[in-house]
Parts: C-alpha cells; structure tokens; sequence
C-alpha cells in the first residue's frame, strides 16, 4: 500500500487574499490544526496548485502535558481544536 504524500497549504488572509505562511499535511484538517495550534482562529487554507480554499474556525486550549511526556516538554502544552465551515473555489489566485 502506498503511503500518501504530504501536501502543502497556503494560510490566506479572508480579506486581503495575501497568502502569509504554507503548511504541511496530508489532509487539510492537519495543515488547520497545525495554525490553530500557532493561534490563529480564522483559517484559510488554499491548496498549493489547486484553486480550492478549505475553510476552518481555530481554537487552542491550554491543558496538562500527559503523564508519560519526554522531559524536554512543558507542563501545560496547547491542544488545538478545528472546525470546518466549508470550501471555496477561487476563478484565479
């Protein structure tokens, strides 16, 4: 079985269009969590080659790290939490 590739996500901002940071993932929720995690709560995702616009409402919640946590991790790590609210197809970038 092959394994699926990894594909790369543009952050855009809803208003300006202007795309700010590219995320990896292999399904845009991954790509969502990974900006919610980093505080972003309005995420919009476009797919790099395609004209698709994946879109998520982010949040992140400040919890304890589990017992069994690698020594170098802090005591209160966040855990981000997506929600999708549709896709949008772009005419042009």
């Amino acid at each position: 079985m092959a394994e699926t590739e990894k594909r790369y996500f543009a952050l855009r901002n809803p208003k300006t269009g202007k795309e700010t940071g590219t995320y990896m993932g292999r399904s845009p929720r991954q790509a969502a969590l990974k900006a919610a995690n980093r505080g972003v709560k309005n995420i919009h995702l476009r797919e790099r080659g395609t004209f698709k616009v994946h879109m998520y409402t982010g949040t992140r919640k400040k919890v304890k790290a589990p017992a069994n946590r690698p020594s170098w991790m802090p005591a209160d790590i966040y855990k981000p939490n997506v929600k999708k609210n549709g896709i949008k197809k772009l005419k042009k970038i």
